[in-house]
């Protein structure tokens, strides 16, 4: 089954408005004329639209780094899914483990953001991964099927192309540590099957996993000829205009 490759951009919090249209400028000349694979981008909130007039015409996607499962309503410091439309985005990314362990966000915190952002038409990026400590203790598996089955409660699977997921060793973001290609497509088979339960296997083999954890131009290349690989959630290479349109061509 032919999946389209999605290259991914987290900014975290990084980069003031002119930074970040300056970065953004920078990979949609970089996507330029790729048809064979989507890119996309999420600034800070503070610079998404101006960031959308940057990239508007391109290929260039954009997404939140985060979304509130409301519409509106009394939520000091979180976005709606209809303020992200706004603002130029059509994704959204919704676990990332910063926000599990840094803020204490739960699976089924993380489950209401999901469907928030499905049911205002964004397409939510699901981050899972394990810890050191899980992975060393034998866990892995077991975490990221909990995090799948949990954070996939009550999500239809009727369009493959709707829910699109990140495998994120949490020991691997940031840290410079990568996990080998063994690993990643060991990991990805595993959500893959998890998926074929969840929903049928032929919904399953289109969706795309998408790997993160220290993405690099040095290693994308093997990451991206494992069969279950279908892309990246790149953090601290996306940053560097060179180093990202290397990733973004990946071979």
């Amino acid at each position: 089954m032919q999946r389209t490759p999605l290259i991914a951009g987290n900014w975290k919090m990084h980069t003031t408005i002119a930074e970040a249209e300056e970065l953004a400028a920078a990979v949609a000349v970089a996507s330029h004329g790729l048809a064979d694979r989507e890119v996309m981008i999420a600034p800070p909130f503070t610079a998404l639209a101006a960031v959308a007039k940057v990239v508007a015409g391109s290929p260039v996607r954009l997404a939140g780094q985060n979304v509130c499962w409301a519409e509106k309503g009394a939520f000091t410091g979180e976005i709606a899914p209809a303020m992200l439309r706004d603002a130029g985005a059509t994704m959204a990314i919704v676990g990332h483990s910063e926000r599990r362990h840094v803020f204490g966000e739960s699976n089924a915190m993380i489950n209401k953001r999901l469907a928030g952002a499905r049911a205002a038409g964004l397409i939510p990026i699901l981050c899972i991964g394990e810890t050191l400590e899980e992975r060393e203790a034998g866990r892995t598996f077991a975490i990221l099927e909990t995090q799948l089955r949990e954070g996939l409660a009550g999500i239809a699977g009727d369009d493959p192309a709707a829910v699109v997921i990140a495998y994120e060793p949490v020991w691997a973001i940031g840290t410079g540590k990568t996990a080998t290609t063994e690993q990643a497509q060991a990991a990805h088979a595993f959500v893959r099957g998890v998926l074929a339960e969840l929903y049928e296997k032929n919904i399953a083999s289109q969706m795309r996993i998408l790997y993160g954890g220290s993405v690099n131009s040095d290693n994308v290349d093997a990451l991206m000829a494992q069969p279950d690989v279908d892309g990246a959630l790149v953090g601290g290479a996306a940053l560097k205009p060179e180093s990202f349109a290397r990733i973004i061509r990946f071979l």
